[in-house]
């Protein structure tokens, strides 16, 4: 049976994924869970407390898919589960990522504990790229490797909050916003593309289709002013 302390949780990041956490309230959470405010004050005293743990959360889920297998090399396949881990990740948090600053701001324990998670996810990130470098799915050098590596971290941090500014609040729902997610895998393909050799390279073009979207709702929005 799942605790209230766990229905907490999943209610609260549904309500900030759906309306975004400043316009909810615990007040809100309380009553879409049809429990009192004052038993949500019981397992968390304020809002604070529920996004660090929220955050908690995403930290162990990006944790648990920035490994390498130790048993066997890289292959092209597992580039397509990392970008697929991404999209979820970016997807399941992706209040956190539309608010980034403001959250930050919000709570200095957030903001140094972001900081933390920032630093060990660009260190298991660096072991990825690594290891496909080391069964020749890239060529790059280790400069290179982690300009590559940041700006791959920074594309994809920001990326939900970049395409929500784009899109008219009238137009905003899930499904539009999954579907700029995917854009979001297609422009680190993008950022790859010119380091990539064997057999990423010659897949380049299935996983770049895997991810690319049409033009009417996604690079319609980057390009053309006629297309919001």
């Amino acid at each position: 049976m799942t605790s209230t302390r766990d229905r907490i949780l999943d209610t609260s990041l549904a309500l900030f994924n759906q309306h975004g956490e400043r316009n909810v309230t615990t007040n809100h959470i309380a009553e879409a869970l049809g429990i009192s405010p004052g038993n949500l004050y019981y397992h968390f005293r304020n809002k604070a407390e529920i996004v660090f743990e929220l955050f908690e959360r995403y930290e162990q889920i990006v944790a648990g898919f920035l490994i390498v297998p130790g048993d066997r090399s890289l292959t092209w396949e597992d580039k397509i589960g990392y970008f697929e881990a991404i999209l979820e990740s970016m997807w399941g948090a992706r209040f956190f990522h539309r608010d980034l600053g403001h959250l930050l701001n919000q709570d200095e324990r957030l903001r140094e504990r972001y900081g933390d998670f920032v630093r060990q996810s660009l260190d298991r990130g660096l072991t990825v790229y690594e290891g496909l470098r080391a069964a020749g799915l890239v060529e790059v050098d280790d400069e290179s490797m982690r300009a590559l590596l940041v700006n791959t971290w920074v594309l994809a941090a920001s990326w939900a909050s970049f395409v929500h500014s784009l899109v008219p609040p009238a137009r905003q729902n899930e499904g539009l916003d999954r579907t700029l997610l995917r854009q979001g895998i297609y422009q680190i393909i993008c950022l790859e593309a010119p380091y990539l050799r064997g057999e990423a390279a010659a897949h380049l073009e299935e996983m770049k289709g895997r991810y690319r979207v049409g033009s009417g709702d996604t690079l319609g929005l980057l390009f053309g002013a006629g297309a919001v």
